[in-house]
């Protein structure tokens, strides 16, 4: 007996869907709220840090000072690690839809210059969040107030390393969201100005093979035949 064949499922028929290249401009919204994030961190920092030190720029409080910093280093942190789930992506995609002259002149040479370095910060945050992560697994399995006193000391630590990064992707992930949103529009543009060409150049071409198309012999009418003429 032949062994029965299983039908194909319908996934097999169908074809691969083409990559869209500007996929990654989907992360745009998150990042530009995440680089909002940094800089508010920081100016809620910077308008009361001052208020807490003396005219020699000592704090009048340790306590009060460090848990000011601490605050703004974890708010910080929180909006860069958005940066380091979306950044790597949207900054592809940027340097591959960039071209040469945009690095020289135009709308947005500024901030590509501005954006240079940025993907070393995103390495080096991302070694740190890394080393955060496998304190967190060597500490898997503590007794549950160990595990939440030292995880509370290791986020500490990490937040406070972070925040030169933090600080960065705030200013530089600014730049980075006005690009891609630049260059992704650009590109909306170029597609519709290519859609409308080929749209255009089909009619012309669709109006010169009609007019080209010899003309249907006209169909003569059958004539009829004489009446003949009743005899007297």
């Amino acid at each position: 007996m032949s062994a029965s064949s299983t039908p194909p499922s319908s996934g097999d028929n169908q074809l691969p869907q083409a990559t869209d290249p500007l996929a990654w401009r989907r992360h745009l919204p998150a990042l530009a709220t995440a680089a909002a994030g940094i800089n508010e961190a920081c100016d809620a920092w910077d308008a009361v840090s001052d208020s807490l030190c003396d005219a020699d720029s000592w704090p009048l409080d340790d306590k009060v000072y460090g848990d000011g910093k601490v605050k703004r280093d974890a708010e910080a942190w929180k909006h860069a690690e958005v940066f380091l789930d979306h950044g790597p992506e949207v900054l592809a995609g940027v340097r591959a839809a960039a071209d040469g002259a945009d690095y020289v002149e135009g709308p947005i040479s500024d901030d590509l210059r501005r954006i240079r370095g940025i993907d070393t910060i995103l390495i080096r945050a991302e070694e740190l969040r890394h080393e955060w992560n496998q304190v967190m697994a060597l500490m898997d399995g503590s007794q549950p107030s160990v595990l939440h006193l030292y995880q509370e000391r290791a986020e500490e630590h990490r937040n406070t390393e972070g925040w030169h990064y933090s600080h960065e992707l705030g200013y530089k992930g600014q730049a980075l969201v006005r690009v891609g949103e630049y260059l992704a529009h650009r590109a909306d543009t170029e597609r519709l100005a290519q859609t409308e060409r080929a749209r255009v150049a089909l009619t012309r071409s669709t109006h010169n093979t009609t007019a080209a198309s010899p003309a249907s012999p006209s169909v003569t009418p059958a004539s009829h035949p004489p009446t003949l003429g009743h005899s007297r």
